[in-house]
């Protein structure tokens, strides 16, 4: 099989553009007709012209979730470690030329934060950093995950892309899973986005699924900024991403994640805007093309957006999430990455889910409980 950066030079934009435009209802017919779906289908499900039949693709992507999952949602929530970052990137709080007070946790600042998300009940926590890899390298995250694995049934990380020994390394200290997520897959506009830093590297940040599978990581998390480009396109790439994934690395589980462009302080604003219809349609779109892969939505989205969604295709969440280190038990001391939209304490969360008639899961999927939805 080609390797990926191959496969993504086989489709350059203008081409996924040209046959977004060339979609017919007929074409999205058929594809809501199939039991099984292949990348056109994705494609027809993305395109304007699919967008009358959002109603149709809803309930065909609550079935199959219902299917695959059951009435169950798994809940998580990010522990930031660090904002010190490296890396120039024009959308992200974090980024080097931000003048901002940067923070790293201790040992003891860390479990601070621990006991707070233990006392929410949380036993799913995704750690996040800035890339910093003189400060937050493999030695920090390798102490840091072994700091925390004893209080956690799951462990799973957001941080710059490592080579596969380094992953390899985190494994055997009790990661779970990795969550990368490209930003855009158009190589020039990348390239605008990230003038400065290791993330600069476009193919270094692309092939990261790659290691992670050689590696044997239970699970990765992929998917595009929406915002930064054509959201219908760069989608395109996640699942073309997806496929090739899912045949290379079949022991490994995949997640997608949907994150729109949110304020930060300096604020880059959306390229392409995405309103809640356009979200809905490619949530479902995805669990139509893959109806075993986990999809994620984020306190990113609103209140009343979270609430109407959660039967259309999602798995899993977070709640009450900050996204500045120490945020839990200490509050806003540092800048956030980004602004957080749904506020809403896990406990508020919890009782949504069970009101709609979920379970709220509060770790990652089990093996065995994973197979009881298949």
């Amino acid at each position: 099989m080609n390797d990926f950066r191959d496969l993504l030079s086989q489709y350059p934009p203008e081409k996924v553009h040209q046959a977004l435009a060339h979609v017919t209802p007929a074409r999205v017919e058929q594809a809501l007709a199939k039991k099984e779906r292949d990348l056109e289908d994705f494609l027809a499900l993305v395109s304007p012209a699919a967008a009358p039949y959002l109603e149709g693709m809803a309930q065909k992507s609550r079935q199959l979730t219902l299917q695959r999952f059951g009435n169950n949602m798994q809940l998580f929530a990010p522990l930031y470690l660090s904002n010190e970052c490296q890396n120039i990137c024009t959308y992200c709080g974090f980024s080097l030329d931000n003048k901002i007070p940067r923070k790293t946790l201790s040992d003891k600042e860390i479990m601070k934060e621990v006991e707070v998300l233990k006392g929410m009940g949380f036993e799913h926590i995704l750690i996040v950093t800035g890339e910093a890899n003189r400060t937050v390298g493999v030695d920090y995250l390798e102490h840091a995950i072994q700091l925390i694995k004893p209080h956690f049934a799951n462990v799973s990380m957001e941080v710059q892309p490592l080579d596969q020994d380094e992953y390899e390394r985190l494994i055997r200290s009790g990661l779970h899973s990795v969550l990368v997520y490209q930003e855009t897959y158009y190589r020039e506009t990348y390239k605008i986005h990230h003038p400065k830093g290791k993330k600069s590297n476009f193919d270094y940040r692309l092939e990261t699924p790659d290691r992670l599978g050689k590696a044997g990581i239970h699970k990765v998390g992929i998917g595009a900024l929406i915002g930064l480009e054509d959201w219908r396109v760069d989608s395109f790439y996640t699942a073309m991403h997806l496929r090739y994934l899912e045949k290379k690395y079949w022991q490994t589980k995949y997640a997608i994640s949907f994150p729109r462009l949110r304020p930060f302080s300096g604020g880059q604003e959306p390229k392409v805007a995405m309103n809640d219809k356009e979200l809905v349609q490619l949530i479902c779109a995805y669990r139509l093309l893959d109806p075993d892969v986990e999809l994620s939505l984020s306190t990113r989205e609103t209140e009343h957006f979270r609430n109407h969604v959660i039967k259309l295709g999602i798995t899993s969440m977070s709640a009450g999430s900050k996204t500045n280190p120490g945020g839990y038990a200490a509050g806003k001391e540092s800048l956030e990455q980004f602004e957080i939209s749904d506020e809403r304490s896990p406990e508020k969360i919890a009782g949504l889910l069970k009101s709609q008639g979920y379970q709220p899961v509060w770790k990652d999927w089990d093996p065995a409980l994973q197979n009881t939805f298949r």
